[in-house]
């Protein structure tokens, strides 16, 4: 059997796979669309990208294509209705991405607070820096209310981390959870309008949906605490740019830390001049254990897959 894997993920990922699979891998990067076009139609399985699209033509070039392994938890990059009418399993990485997500979101949100890249910034460039006991005023963490958007594995392990730094925790899901589970979580459901206006931080760590499309517009910034804090980790068109550029300008927010955006990887032109405002290149599962993992994960989804098993998260299941 034959796997197309299109980045060059680590190596130790792969070990399992080389002993069942041929593999075709690039030495470096990534193989562009055409390549994957070209070498696609004699392999069985698939361990794509994130950030590859995986639609119509792809698909139709994979003849013989009978699993997808999405390098990630997100699969908007995969045309999944597709997929489901070719009889073409998808699967994806769910579990390797919650801790690094989260490490993520909770370092932004501390960055933010307490002013580190701003001021870090100022002192290398050597201008707008000035010293002094009421300089360079953040806000603590302690005593203040999160808000999470999406209190799923990734909001959890988000929750859990606040909790130990003395926040108090609420959060909104389309389904609340049930009381023992929120008992045990330490954490408040309120409505989404409650929770905005109760957040001193908002965390988003929501699915990108039609009704998620934009949550966070004029509407619901207006909504949200006077001097309150946006992270984003979850996907950049939750959150309508534009809009939120408006309301840290007017001060309504104190600050915004951003890993994804609505148009990326163009970044709307006024977040990059703000000091109040954190941004990293969608860096949320990058480190080499959380890679070293995901990769692990994608080849288990197909060795399981070609031994007639399920698959440890599966997204298309087959027909």
């Amino acid at each position: 059997m034959v796997c197309l894997v299109t980045y060059a993920i680590p190596d130790q990922a792969l070990t399992a796979l080389k002993e069942r699979f041929e593999v075709m891998i690039p030495e470096e990067g990534s193989f562009s669309r055409e390549e994957v076009l070209r070498l696609l139609p004699n392999c069985d399985a698939m361990l794509s990208m994130f950030s590859f699209k995986v639609d119509k033509e792809v698909m139709d070039a994979g003849k013989s294509l009978r699993i997808i392994s999405n390098f990630g938890v997100g699969f908007n990059n995969i045309d999944i209705a597709y997929a489901r009418e070719k009889g073409i399993v998808v699967t994806n990485t769910p579990d390797p991405v919650v801790e690094p997500t989260a490490e993520l979101a909770f370092a932004i949100m501390s960055d933010l607070s307490r002013r580190i890249t701003e001021c870090d910034a100022k002192l290398k460039r050597g201008t707008g820096i000035r010293w002094g006991v009421m300089e360079n005023l953040g806000v603590g963490l302690w005593g203040k209310t999160l808000g999470i958007v999406g209190l799923g594995n990734i909001g959890k392990a988000i929750a859990r981390r606040a909790l130990v730094a003395g926040m108090k925790v609420v959060y909104h899901n389309r389904h609340r959870l049930s009381e023992a589970e929120e008992k045990s979580l330490n954490v408040c459901y309120l409505s989404f309008d409650e929770l905005l206006a109760a957040s001193d931080y908002l965390s988003l760590n929501t699915h990108l949906n039609d009704s998620t499309l934009h949550l966070m517009n004029e509407s619901s910034f207006a909504k949200m605490k006077q001097g309150s804090f946006l992270i984003n980790t979850a996907r950049g068109p939750v959150v309508d740019e534009s809009a939120l550029v408006s309301v840290l300008r007017s001060g309504h927010l104190a600050g915004a830390g951003l890993d994804v955006y609505e148009f990326e990887p163009k970044i709307t032109e006024d977040l990059l001049s703000m000091d109040n405002v954190v941004l990293v290149p969608h860096i949320g599962t990058a480190t080499m254990d959380a890679r070293i993992a995901m990769g692990t994960y994608a080849v288990e989804n197909i060795l399981r897959f070609s031994r007639g098993e399920q698959p440890l998260s599966v997204v298309v299941g087959a027909n």
